[in-house]
């Protein structure tokens, strides 16, 4: 048991700073974002990391341990990635430039639900049935997220697919 439950906190200490990453990172993604439902998304999103930061916290106290961050290079990387994404797009048309922050954030959405599908099982497997049910609402929050930029890019795609198209006919 007690090495299930180190290997708990290590991983909670690495979410913990994946999202305090993400704190600073969806700002960036929201004011990029052209289309409308996509920033509101990511402006939504920055709301729901700050109380997953606190709610981790909470968990950390539940199990009598420090809040401390461990660096996570896994986000460090995905932010890097967020970053060339916008700074590459920003010449680019605004669908194009849309679907590529919905990927990068999508990328970041499957990391968060593979760390708070993992922990969630540790702190049940340890008998720490609540620590388990602030993750699991986090948890599902991270898979609403990516549901919802799905959703959001559905449309965009297919008004990028259309484009594509009368530019091909108009060549023709």
């Amino acid at each position: 048991m007690a090495i299930v439950r180190e290997l708990l906190v290590e991983e909670l200490q690495d979410l913990l700073h994946a999202e305090s990453q993400l704190v600073n990172a969806l700002p960036k993604m929201a004011q990029a974002a052209k289309n409308p439902k996509l920033r509101e998304a990511f402006e939504k999103h920055l709301i729901q990391t700050e109380g997953q930061v606190e709610r981790l916290k909470k968990v950390f106290e539940m199990l009598g341990e420090d809040a401390a961050p461990k660096p996570c290079r896994a986000m460090m990387g995905l932010v890097e990635e967020g970053q060339e994404t916008i700074k590459e797009s920003s010449g680019k048309d605004e669908l194009a430039a849309d679907l590529a922050l919905i990927t990068a954030a999508q990328k970041v959405e499957h990391y968060e639900i593979a760390g708070y599908g993992t922990v969630r099982t540790l702190a049940r497997q340890i008998g720490e049935v609540e620590v388990a049910r602030l993750l699991s609402h986090t948890l599902g929050e991270e898979e609403a997220a990516d549901h919802l930029l799905t959703e959001i890019a559905k449309p965009i795609l297919q008004q990028a697919t259309l484009e594509q198209m009368e530019t091909r006919a108009a060549r023709a």
